[in-house]
């Protein structure tokens, strides 16, 4: 059988590896024909090298280079779409429509353009001119970035073709893709097109390079290593963190996306109200993809009542009846098991479900638990487990009291979702809820499920950990997604043919940039056109 090929320097060749894998159709359990190597540490050390020497060469460039690239790489995408959707569908078993074809693929394409866009302005660099000192400061880019894809979006945060890598490109860096396991193929396909936009655009050898796999220990090196400028990655906790503690130790910026269970509150009144409806919104949000999203409510928060129990017996009922999809492999089927049963041991009670099994291939029954606010409280790590995929746990408080007590005990997350009465009398338990948790989560939203993410400008898809590495940045939405692989560049008294063009007393290229007069008491002059 043969083995595919990494993309290195320019050139598509045989690994190095000794060692191979299979993608898993997750319906079929059954392995894919294809064999991918697992790179050895010098086929990794020589990507870095050639990386590195990429970073050289277009550190000067315009960002209409890495424009052209992005906007050229997007049309071949969806040129080879029904061959990439036919991938993805096999490796993930992931609907073609709407999931694949109408909704992650285009959003794909859509943020390759809106980072296309962002390199192409430059705004995004704050170029930013002292006139009375003569210091002048713009971002620009950080080096080689090394970007992780997940298993749950083979498209829109694929680690050669997601947000990630648009951003590490739009900002000027070359990018090391380390594919992931579970959608090899989907991840060749899509390396093919980048090298062929980047041979098209004139982009230097090594610009886009992808390596399938590395052992654990390797994976550490390559964040960790000197050359390296900074690192995306999305994935389970576990190895998140083993990764950054190997890039905290050289201290190499690495922005990542963990865990988060995203708290959604259901106010008395909400409850009152509107509950079956809101009981139909968290089903169908909860089991949408098989759970398989970072977005995805896997907590729910309530005070104690009848229109509560009302509440969790109907969506109870809707659980135990929706059909049961398909997960994405069997790790991820065994680590929601998992999270279960550390759910229940730690005092959460199932409703409904809780065991492997119910839908075709890799699958877990829908799962529902509830758990009192007391036991929360006094177990709130455990109880924070996340359990990824079709479950949630429903905590009941028995006052306001032990409400804001839970919600002291939350972790970071992505989301944080608050249903009120549209009569105001939850307004005051709002304002103490939300004072505790705008901290605790990197979104906010009213009378809203948190599984939709819009790729717009306003949009933060980030928060305090472990929902992420750091609550300052956000992995979507551009410009500011770009900001995460750029350094801060200041300039103090270089002349003025020497300066990047944007922070020349000229701006040919329309750049927004601002003037600031000489001291930190003085407020900045607001962005305007050179």
């Amino acid at each position: 059988m043969t083995t595919h090929p990494i993309l290195i320097d320019g050139q598509w060749r045989p690994s190095a590896g000794t060692q191979v894998f299979q993608a898993v159709n997750p319906k079929t359990k059954e392995p894919l024909p294809e064999n991918y190597p697992v790179s050895p540490w010098s086929e990794v050390e020589e990507v870095i090298q050639v990386a590195a020497r990429a970073a050289e060469t277009v550190r000067n460039w315009p960002g209409s280079r890495f424009a052209d690239f992005l906007e050229a790489y997007a049309n071949l995408i969806e040129e080879r779409a029904a061959e990439l959707i036919a991938m993805a569908n096999q490796e993930t078993g992931l609907p073609v429509q709407p999931r694949l074809k109408d909704v992650e693929l285009p959003r794909t394409t859509n943020q390759l353009r809106q980072a296309a866009k962002a390199a192409r302005d430059g705004s995004w660099a704050e170029p930013t001119i002292d006139t009375a000192t003569n210091i002048r400061s713009i971002l620009g880019p950080i080096g080689p970035v090394a970007v992780f894809g997940p298993n749950n979006f083979p498209y829109a945060y694929n680690g050669i073709a997601g947000g990630d890598f648009a951003s590490a490109v739009a900002a000027g860096n070359p990018v090391i893709a380390k594919g992931h396991s579970s959608h090899p193929g989907t991840t060749r396909l899509f390396a093919e097109a980048a090298h062929q936009a980047a041979v098209a655009t004139k982009m230097p050898n090594g610009f886009v390079q992808l390596i399938y796999r590395t052992g654990h220990s390797d994976g550490a090196k390559l964040v960790s290593h000197p050359l390296l400028g900074g690192i995306g990655y999305t994935g389970s906790r576990s190895a998140g963190v083993v990764l950054k503690e190997a890039a905290d130790r050289v201290g190499k910026p690495i922005y990542l996306e963990l865990s988060s269970i995203n708290p959604v509150y259901f106010l008395p009144g909400a409850l009152a109200e509107r509950g079956a409806a809101l009981a139909e919104q968290f089903a169908t949000s909860c089991l949408m993809g098989v759970g398989q999203f970072c977005t995805n409510p896997g907590l729910v928060i309530a005070l104690a009542g009848p229109h509560t129990e009302e509440f969790i017996r109907d969506t109870t009922a809707r659980f135990s009846a929706a059909p049961v999809g398909t997960l994405l492999s069997e790790g991820v089927q065994n680590n929601l098991h998992s999270g279960i049963q550390t759910l229940v041991k730690h005092g959460a009670t199932l409703l409904t479900g809780g065991a492997i099994g119910g839908g075709a291939g890799f699958s877990c029954q829908n799962t529902l638990l509830r758990v009192s606010g007391e036991r929360f409280v006094k177990t709130s790590e455990a109880l924070q487990t996340e359990a990824f995929g079709n479950a949630s746990l429903i905590v009941v408080a028995k006052d306001e009291a032990e409400l804001l007590a839970i919600t002291r005990c939350l972790e970071g997350n992505l989301t944080g979702s608050i249903y009120s009465s549209t009569d105001g009398s939850d307004d005051a338990l709002y304002d103490r809820v939300v004072n505790i948790l705008r901290l605790k989560v990197g979104r906010l939203l009213n009378d809203k499920m948190p599984t939709g993410v819009a790729v717009v400008a306003s949009m933060n898809h980030g928060g305090p950990f472990p929902a992420t590495g750091h609550s300052g940045f956000t992995a979507v939405g551009f410009p500011a997604s770009i900001r995460r692989f750029a350094m801060l560049q200041c300039y103090d008294a270089v002349r003025l043919n020497r300066l990047p063009a944007a922070l020349q007393n000229k701006n040919p290229t329309g750049t927004l940039w601002r003037r600031v007069d000489g001291n930190l008491t003085q407020a900045d002059v607001p962005a305007t056109q050179g």
